[in-house]
């Protein structure tokens, strides 16, 4: 199981922090996640091919005796990005700083934690892409040269003072690379992308979540999880403890299909893990609109949600899941989104000409 710590970057990360199927992490969650995080690559399930190539970058490093090249980790929340940071200082046998983007709003921000870097020392920088542009030009330098000028003073008196830096590692993450500024993403020698988890590696991350939290889950119970999670093995791994919860409280605390199909049901997150606001903007999209296309604005009224909360929120997980498309008209629904709601598109509805466009039938 590997997932990172960042909250969803969203405007509405209150509501979605409320949401079972979210992949952000905030509060007991982290605490609880972090006691289930791999400690070495050999534990990390999944990501075969990020994998491997940062193996052979960490070895190579500790073969030279040589602080490992800079890492740049994009993908969606969930996945990885921050356990891989801590492997990377495990496996180098250096200590880590973590901090974020949104964290560094000034170059004096970052200047005063480069300072403070020890030789070696692994610098985690999550969601690097919201990081401000002073700064960020600041890092330019640090991560090529080690070394940044701190300005002191204002106006014609200000003078540049160098500050030679310790060599380190910089593992950057980013949920939106297509942000990062060239001249930054080409600073780092290794990049690595996180995609989504097939339901059989989620159903490896289960079972050994389950071990280390003491519950005994059958493979059909996992298999029915994983399917459920949304590729992503944060959201695996908080599904197993509410299914968990209820095997406990209704049952004999083992975790089987039935239990599994059941506890999800009171939780609201149905067989393709769509959870109520998912599904209330796909009955909303089929039953008001016919299917689209329909503005996100009118859409976001129709579900009373705010506009950013539909679009961050619900729609990225619809699209990739071929139930909704976004066009240059609105958002459509797609034949799988009449299907997998139990509805039978109307003969002339409002959207049929938009889908006939958009998926020529």
């Amino acid at each position: 199981m590997n997932w990172d710590d960042t909250p969803t970057d969203t405007a509405a990360g209150t509501e979605a922090g409320e949401r079972l199927v979210d992949a952000g992490a905030a509060g007991e969650d982290q605490a609880i996640e972090a006691a289930l995080r791999p400690k070495n690559l050999g534990e990390f399930v999944g990501q075969e091919r990020v994998r491997e190539q940062l193996d052979l970058v960490l070895r190579a490093a500790r073969q030279r005796g040589a602080t490992a090249d800079h890492v740049l980790l994009s993908g969606a929340p969930g996945l990885g990005k921050t356990t891989l940071s801590m492997i990377i200082a495990a496996e180098m046998g250096a200590p880590i700083r973590i901090t974020s983007g949104p964290a560094i709003q000034h170059a004096g921000d970052l200047a005063a934690i480069l300072s403070s870097l020890a030789e070696g020392e692994v610098l985690f920088l999550d969601e690097i892409h919201r990081m401000s542009r002073p700064a960020e030009e600041m890092l330019y330098m640090a991560m090529e040269d080690f070394r940044v000028d701190v300005v002191v003073g204002k106006g014609p008196g200000a003078t540049a003072i160098p500050l030679e830096l310790p060599p380190f590692t910089l593992v950057g993450a980013t949920t939106r690379a297509g942000l990062l500024p060239p001249p930054l993403r080409d600073r780092f020698g290794f990049t690595g992308h996180m995609d989504f988890y097939e339901p059989a590696e989620l159903e490896r991350v289960l079972h050994r979540s389950a071990q280390l939290l003491d519950v005994e889950i059958e493979p059909d119970g996992a298999a029915e999880i994983a399917g459920r999670s949304r590729g992503t093995p944060r959201i695996a791994n908080r599904l197993l403890r509410r299914v968990r919860d209820y095997a406990q409280v209704k049952a004999d605390g083992v975790i089987t299909r039935s239990i599994a199909e059941t506890a999800l049901g009171v939780y609201e997150v149905d067989g393709r893990g769509l959870d109520r606001l998912d599904r209330a903007v796909l009955g909303a999209l089929l039953k008001l609109f016919g299917g689209g296309p329909v503005g996100l604005s009118t859409l976001s009224v129709a579900v009373g949600e705010e506009r950013e909360t539909v679009e961050e929120v619900a729609e990225p997980f619809l699209v990739r899941e071929g139930l909704l498309a976004r066009t240059p008209r609105g958002r459509v629904a797609t034949p799988a989104a009449w299907e997998h709601l139990g509805l039978r598109p109307p003969q002339n509805a409002g959207g049929s000409g938009g889908q006939q466009g958009l998926f020529g039938v």
